[in-house]
This record gives structure tokens, sequence and C-alpha cells, in this order.
């Protein structure tokens, strides 16, 4: 039996790759809001402030950290082309974890309360009518919207000189009867007043 051993990587110190420095000046950190940069020593980043991507802080524990060589644009969907402006550029790390964790949670308290307000108009009741409005709108005539808006009072004044011939005549002939004439249907009517027997 043959035994093969396998190849493993021998633990190497972190160190910065490339000696390519970019000739524009340090990028200091303490000039980024604290939701742009990352100080945890797993995964060291920050947003580049000239194609706004994420880009790793290689040599983080080194007197040159650097940001790494990057292409702008989202990975798989736009073409390679590289930040010239951000690649390799020296970071001035002048905040420390401790402080940007105080700031990230800081501003996080004051936001994570914040929610859109929407303003909701209440709807205007109507208002209510008093106790005699109500009487009077229960008293109005059935044909009082045929009225044309015209106060109660003229309606029956014109009610009435509508019918007022027709009354004057049924008066008149009333009149004119002869004492002592008596229906012919109905009842007798009695000329004396009686009383009911006990």
């Amino acid at each position: 039996m043959s035994s093969t051993l396998e190849r493993t990587a021998r633990s190497r110190r972190s160190r910065t790759r490339s000696r390519t420095v970019n000739a524009r000046p340090a990028l200091n950190i303490s000039t980024l809001k604290p939701h742009q940069y990352d100080l945890h020593p797993a995964c060291a980043s920050l947003v580049c402030p000239d194609c706004e991507t994420w880009v790793p802080i290689t040599g983080l524990q080194t007197k040159r950290p650097k940001l790494v060589p990057h292409d702008m644009g989202r990975a798989g969907q736009a073409p390679a082309a590289r930040c010239g402006l951000g690649s390799n550029r020296l970071v001035m790390v002048d905040v420390t974890v401790r402080k940007w964790e105080e700031r990230l949670t800081d501003g996080n308290s004051e936001t994570v309360h914040r929610r859109r307000t929407t303003v909701r108009r209440k709807p205007k009741a109507a208002v209510t009518p008093s106790v005699s409005q109500i009487a009077a709108q229960k008293r109005a005539p059935a044909d009082d919207e045929h009225s044309g808006g015209q106060p109660l009072w003229l309606l029956r004044k014109m009610k009435w000189e509508s019918t007022e011939s027709a009354v004057r005549d049924t008066d008149t002939r009333r009149a004119q009867m002869p004492d002592g004439d008596a229906p012919a249907e109905g009842p007798e009517v009695p000329l004396h007043p009686q009383r009911p027997a006990r």
C-alpha cells in the first residue's frame, strides 16, 4: 500500500501583496460615516469613495494599510473595469474599533425607531341637527321637496288660496238650507238635548 501525502498550505503572515501605492493622499477613515466601513479584523473593509463599492482593506495590522485593487460595478452584472482612482490607495485608520462600534450603535439607536409619517386625514363628521330642526323636518309636508326652497308658511298660504273658493261655496250652500229640513238619509237628529238613562 502506498500512502499519498496531501499537501497543505503553511500558515503565512498576512501582508500587503503588492508594493504599488496610489499617488493620492491617504484616505482617513474618520471622514467616512460609521456605516461606510467595517473595522472587524476578520472582514476589514470600506466603501470606496470613488466607485462606491465595498473594498477589503489589506494590511490592517501593518503600518501601511491600503485598499485592494478592485473593479467598479457589481460582480456578474457589469463588465470588469478597474477602479483606477481608488485601487491601492493608502488608508489612515484613525478610529479605534471601540469608538467605531459606539458610533454605529448610537446611530442605529437613533434611526431604528424612525418611521415614515403618513398623514391620515380624519373624515369630517356631518353637523348633527338640533332637536328643533329634527321636529321641523318631521312636521314638514311630504311634498316639501317640490316647494322649490320656499318657506313653509308661504306654501300653506298658497295651498289655502287654491282651495279657498271651494270652501266658500260650500259654506254659502250650507247657509241656504231652510230651517227644519233634515238630511234624507241617516238617523234623526234630536232637537232637544237628552240625558242618558242611568
